[in-house]
């Protein structure tokens, strides 16, 4: 499926905006400090991303669950 494959719900960000496609929340990621974008809720979420694009199917279920968790991780620690 192409990376400009809309999420069912679009993501909601902090501070306002959406991540409506697989390629928008690529975006997101790669435009994250590199030593961020290799902690292990990023690349969870960029595994599931790439699943998506090249398998389709539920992975573009799983990759909003893997964005999700990785943008709300901080809310999680407290």
């Amino acid at each position: 499926m192409p990376w400009s494959t809309p999420f069912d719900d679009p993501i909601d960000l902090r501070g306002g905006g959406k991540l409506r496609t697989l390629q928008e929340a690529a975006d997101l990621i790669m435009k994250l400090p590199e030593a961020e974008q290799h902690e292990p809720r990023w690349q969870a979420a960029i595994e599931m991303l790439i699943n998506a694009a090249e398998t389709g199917g539920g992975w573009l279920t799983f990759a909003r669950i893997g964005m999700l968790r990785a943008l709300n991780a901080d809310n999680r620690r407290g």
